[in-house]
């Protein structure tokens, strides 16, 4: 089933690529996703296509690779001086106000074929939901140290095609803007440079009752860098996943007597997953179980990041990439 088989209507879609100091691999990307809207025109299936950049480098690194079109899909570059990913989110939403449909795909990530043209599908054969996310396939050297890869850390879960789902991530999502618009629905920028900002945003225009469904034939592959294959940056990605789940919960509850519950079930929940996931982690060192030790670590790591939100700490997951960058020693 075409976009435009149940309205006599084919949407205009704009694909959104916030990036930071990576412009490399941005220009990897930006053909691939030219060529995609362009045959999706060709095919009658969307009525036009566009490109947006929203640079989060003050210093504009990522305009030497943008160029005016690609593919004939025109392509527009915005830098965002606010640090923070909220900031670059809600700036590529404002860049794209004549456009229906806006495509979120991180800098970092291919689209294989068919990545859009099955979230535009979807989001036709399933009612037009607000939102459409696709699955985000992590690629890893061949020398990746098994251990990252056993705590399952990046094994996103499958779904069948059309599954409501509750939250939604950026990496490969697809917006309807005139229902994003109508809702009201910001990314929240007081976040800064903590994660979470997509989580909550998807789960507060789930409250306002709009529709958010799964597309699993539509695949990007996210090629993790080798600085973040290491034991050391998985752990960092469980304490922030469990920060960032209490947090949000915490930020979606204006009774103040419920997020005091809230707080107390972080901290309890969070204190046994640590002894839990501690125990396991010893049980795998025991017995050389390399999934039980690294499971185990990664529980652990989670439920710290759990009582940290619950006791107000928030984890600034982004830092580092803002970071100013250390000069190299005087000779």
């Amino acid at each position: 089933m075409d976009a435009q088989s149940t309205t006599g209507h084919a949407p205009s879609i704009v694909v959104a690529i916030p990036t930071f100091k990576r412009p490399e691999r941005l220009a990897e990307l930006l053909p691939n996703v030219g060529a995609q809207l362009a045959a999706l025109q060709r095919e009658g299936i969307i009525s036009r296509g566009g490109i947006v950049v929203v640079d989060n480098d003050g210093a504009g690194s990522a305009r030497r690779v943008v160029e005016p079109a690609y593919s004939d899909m025109p392509a527009r570059y915005a830098v965002e001086t606010t640090k923070g990913i909220p900031a670059v989110r809600n700036r590529a939403l404002d860049e794209s106000l004549d456009f229906e449909l806006l495509a979120f795909i991180d800098d970092d990530e291919l689209p294989l074929e068919g990545w859009l043209r099955s979230l535009v599908e979807t989001y036709t054969e399933f009612g037009r939901p607000a939102a459409v996310m696709g699955r985000v396939v992590s690629i890893f050297a061949e020398d990746v140290d098994p251990w990252v890869t056993a705590t399952g850390l990046f094994q996103r879960p499958q779904r069948e095609t059309g599954t409501e789902i509750s939250v939604a991530a950026t990496g490969n999502l697809l917006l309807d803007l005139d229902q994003v618009r109508a809702s009201g629905v910001r990314f929240d920028e007081s976040i800064g440079l903590g994660g979470g900002s997509d989580t909550l945003f998807s789960m507060m225009l789930k409250r306002t009752g709009a529709r958010m469904v799964w597309c699993n034939e539509s695949v990007t592959e996210d090629t993790v860098e080798i600085e973040r294959q290491t034991r050391a940056w998985a752990l960092k990605r469980a304490y922030s996943h469990g920060n960032v789940a209490t947090r949000v919960r915490l930020q979606l509850e204006a009774n103040p007597r419920v997020r005091l519950i809230l707080r107390a079930k972080g901290v309890a929940g969070g204190a046994g997953r640590v002894v839990v996931g501690v125990l396991r982690h010893l049980l795998g060192r025991v017995t050389r179980s390399m999934g039980h030790s690294a499971r185990g670590l990664r529980l652990a790591y989670r439920g710290a990041g759990m009582v940290a939100a619950a006791g107000g700490r928030s984890y600034a997951a982004y830092a580092g990439a803002h970071a100013p960058a250390t000069p190299a020693p005087s000779a």
